[in-house]
């Protein structure tokens, strides 16, 4: 009875993913700023390589994702607090795509990530 559900309900799901458009961006730039306010979430890097996703250059609460979208494997570098809010971005507005969520090599203090230094005034 209950593989019998799941089979229903798995096509309804890849349907999200499939209702959108073919591009090689996954999310556009309205979507990018209100996931920051309805899920916590910020993309870093969309649709990037691997290579790419281990940047060391980004905060260390930053997650690389691997998922499926258009029949290739893609990979995004997204910083939240927790991995369920991930989860629930990414199947909310995809479906079911994840296969992982794993930790980035970023290096830098999330405080003080994207905080530019201050100028110092010139002596006399």
């Amino acid at each position: 009875m209950e593989n019998k559900l799941i089979k229903e309900k798995m096509p309804m799901e890849n349907e999200k993913a499939s209702d959108r458009e073919k591009s090689l961006e996954t999310w556009s730039p309205q979507e990018k700023e209100t996931f920051k306010s309805r899920y916590g979430c910020e993309i870093l890097k969309q649709n990037c390589t691997l290579e790419e996703a281990k940047d060391i250059q980004v905060p260390n609460d930053a997650y690389i994702v691997t998922y499926f979208y258009n029949d290739k494997v893609c990979y995004d570098l997204t910083r939240a607090s927790k991995r369920v809010n991930i989860f629930d971005m990414y199947y909310d507005n995809l479906g079911l795509v994840i296969r992982s969520i794993d930790f980035g090599y970023g290096r830098i203090n999330p405080r003080i990530w994207g905080i530019q230094a201050p100028k110092t005034k010139k002596r006399k």
